[in-house]
């Protein structure tokens, strides 16, 4: 689902907020998780998942997969999501 769609469901389901609004709830929201992450905390929606940085190490002896050249890669956070129960549950019916 892209952002133009979800924001046509979202005023679908309450026509009483415009659209300029719904977009400025919509931006708050991905900020707050944003600098949620970027603080190193743990993002959790309970019934949905868990949004959560892991810190990969930095390898000295990586391969370039076309060249063959030995690469290095830096340390690097990753951002990664664990689905919960119940939407697993829910994708798999």
């Amino acid at each position: 689902m892209s952002r133009p769609e979800l924001i046509t469901q979202l005023k679908k389901k309450n026509p009483k907020l415009n659209q300029y609004e719904i977009e400025a709830i919509i931006e708050n929201f991905c900020d707050s998780i944003q600098k949620g992450l970027k603080d190193g905390k743990k993002i959790e929606f309970r019934g949905f998942g868990t949004f959560f940085v892991k810190k990969i190490n930095e390898k000295y002896n990586a391969r370039n997969p076309k060249t063959g050249e030995l690469i290095y890669v830096p340390e690097k956070n990753k951002v990664r999501f664990k689905a919960s129960k119940n939407l697993k549950k829910k994708i798999n019916e």
